[in-house]
């Protein structure tokens, strides 16, 4: 009888084991993600999570920054930066799989200052004026910090660019921390993304460049990491961002679903994507 009750209890403990182990090894998927898209993102994720039961750990930073993680410690099942620039140094390296690489929003670059405008800064020459601070995301990892620096390159003179630099008090480390420096008015004003301001309405206020001074479209690529453990789930986060309620999460924050909705935003036709090679006198020493 007392070998009977041991079996017992050997089966209930195995059967309270059981779901534990099983919720222990349930797979997760790690996405390295520029905080272009996060707000955004963030909120894919928990829709994602709650429809599949797939959970899905982010860490987000500058595009340059969280790919660099990514390889160092091999590790990781997508990759999503801000911008083009990004995705094309990930398969460079062999660091994506290419067969996944997919476009999930379309971006636009303009001027971002905190609410109200307190400086009155209406176009880009007005960053140049003495006393005002500006802030522009360290272009060496975060992508909207080289399309600021190209946008500055093609728009403003030797001279304008020599002040606009006299008057840049900091380079940040990400487009969340970029957003975070208007808002917080730790500057007068940074070149970020459009949707900055629908990020936070209530600190944030964009100013429009004119269509002749954006150089570029950006866009939002994403793909399999070549590291990924778990690759067909790492595909059907992506098909979830591709289908409508993805799409629908993404124009919800005023992200735009194509180049065509880009291009009639700007007013004008204007290349998508590519690369920029930042000039060195624009890095950080």
């Amino acid at each position: 009888m007392k070998g009977f009750w041991n079996r017992c209890r050997l089966i209930v403990l195995v059967w309270i084991a059981l779901p534990i182990a099983l919720i222990a090894e349930s797979p997760r998927l790690l996405l390295f993600a520029g905080s272009a898209s996060q707000p955004p993102l963030e909120e894919a994720i928990q829709a994602f999570t709650k429809k599949t039961g797939i959970a899905v750990d982010a860490i987000y930073g500058g595009s340059g920054y969280v790919l660099s993680q990514m390889k160092l410690t091999r590790r990781g099942d997508l990759y999503l930066p801000g911008s083009s620039d990004y995705m094309q140094k990930a398969l460079r390296e062999k660091l994506v799989d290419p067969r996944t690489v997919a476009i999930v929003a379309y971006l636009v670059p303009a001027i971002n200052v905190p609410k109200g405008n307190p400086k009155g800064i209406r176009s880009l020459r007005d960053l140049a004026r003495p006393g005002i601070r500006v802030a522009i995301a360290n272009p060496e990892g975060v992508c909207v910090g080289a399309y600021a620096v190209e946008i500055l390159e093609h728009n403003l003179t030797a001279v304008e660019r020599e002040r606009f630099r006299k008057n840049l008090v900091n380079y940040t480390a990400s487009c969340a921390k970029t957003a975070n420096a208007a808002a917080l008015r730790q500057v007068d004003a940074v070149i970020g993304w459009r949707v900055f301001g629908y990020w936070n309405p209530r600190k944030i206020e964009t100013i429009p460049l004119p269509a002749a001074q954006i150089v570029r479209i950006g866009y939002i690529p994403v793909a399999v990491s070549t590291y990924s453990r778990h690759p067909k789930l790492a595909r059907r986060f992506i098909d979830f961002l591709l289908s409508p309620e993805g799409r629908a999460i993404f124009a919800k924050y005023h992200y735009l679903p194509s180049p065509e909705a880009a291009r009639a935003y700007i007013g004008a036709d204007k290349p998508v994507g590519g690369e920029y090679r930042v000039p060195r006198e624009w890095l950080p020493r």
